[in-house]
């Protein structure tokens, strides 16, 4: 009879998931624009208490966070949203290109007797395919931002509550001494990993632009913007922000270039990655490889270009969530790497 109350208990739990993640896809208008706001207000919350060291009257620290946030975002998009628009009108163009560019190869690798069917191959590995991904995510970001002055907003009311929020959970509970720890533990944990994460994107971002403009690739600052937003998926994330820049290297400049571009990502993403991300997050924080390409297409599937851009983070908020309570840690510890259960052992 326990048993079977167990399984009623686990039948339960997971329609009312369903219906959770339903509601969440039927609602997705509304709440897309509603995480992206709570992650530029988890991202400027440093910056709210580096004003209150100064002693800045909290109104004025926000006002001058959200002049900056709208003046990056309006420069900055203007130079990107430039770059997609002559960028797609080329696109056609350079589809083509990189066909023959394929073609010269496979008639390369003939020559040594490696006997490939052009059309097959070119049907099943199109290089034009890879771009289309990076640009149809940049201009789906796009047309969230359409809501920007909604996200500003919200993201306004956000830093004002943001220091009562910890309070009013504690108050929520049943019993908030118990649970204190754990909750501040929680909101620590999602704002540090989100700053740092942020920090560190944003420097990838800076120092792959700066590399392209070097070899003089076009629309530099795309690519970097592009670095920069998929520097959240981590493994699969580099690979794909790489992959339109070096093909554009490829079909301008020739195959040198080109190969001096994807030594350059991989020295980035690899400094990045595997120092300086480790040296502030650590290792506590890790996901296994299964985990984030799993989380790329449920989150992407679930909230369309944001979920896809932001998958990792919001895993990472799931996963510190379960690590906060006594009944899902287990499920964090499969969401985790598992590193850090072998160096315990």
């Amino acid at each position: 009879m326990a048993g079977l109350t167990g399984v009623n208990k686990s039948l339960i739990v997971f329609a009312a998931l369903v219906v959770v993640l339903a509601g969440i896809k039927a609602a997705s208008v509304i709440i897309i624009p509603f995480i992206l706001a709570a992650f530029i207000a988890i991202v400027c919350n440093p910056f709210i208490k580096f004003f209150a060291r100064y002693k800045i009257p909290k109104g004025i620290a926000v006002v001058l966070v959200v002049l900056i946030i709208v003046g990056l975002g309006v420069s900055l998009g203007g130079l990107v949203g430039q770059s997609i628009n002559d960028f797609s009108q080329q696109l056609p163009e350079y589809k083509v290109q990189l066909k023959e560019e394929f073609v010269w190869l496979v008639d390369l690798a003939s020559k040594y007797n490696i006997l490939i069917n052009k059309e097959q191959l070119i049907n099943m590995f199109d290089p034009g395919k890879m771009v289309d991904v990076a640009t149809n995510m940049l201009t789906g970001l796009g047309g969230v931002m359409a809501n920007m002055f909604l996200i500003i907003l919200t993201v306004v009311f956000m830093l004002f509550e943001g220091p009562m929020l910890s309070r009013k959970i504690h108050m929520a509970l049943d019993d908030p001494d118990r649970k204190m720890k754990q909750i501040d533990r929680f909101l620590e944990s999602i704002n540090s990993y989100l700053a740092i994460k942020t920090l560190v994107s944003l420097a990838t971002g800076v120092v792959a632009a700066f590399y392209l403009w070097i070899l003089d690739v076009d629309y530099f600052v795309l690519w970097g913007v592009l670095a920069f937003m998929f520097n959240y998926i981590p493994n699969i994330g580099s690979i794909i922000a790489a992959v339109p820049a070096i093909l554009l290297a490829l079909v301008t400049q020739g195959p040198l270039v080109a190969g001096l571009v994807a030594a350059g990502y991989l020295t980035i993403n690899t400094v990045m990655g595997n120092i300086v991300e480790p040296k502030f997050l650590g290792k506590g924080l890790g996901l296994s490889t299964l985990v984030v390409f799993l989380s790329l297409i449920f989150w992407g599937w679930l909230l369309g270009t944001v979920g896809m851009l932001l998958s990792v983070p919001l895993t990472m908020i799931v996963k510190i969530g379960l690590e906060a309570s006594a009944e899902g840690k287990w499920v964090a510890t499969l969401l985790g790497s598992g590193e850090d259960d072998v160096a315990k052992n």
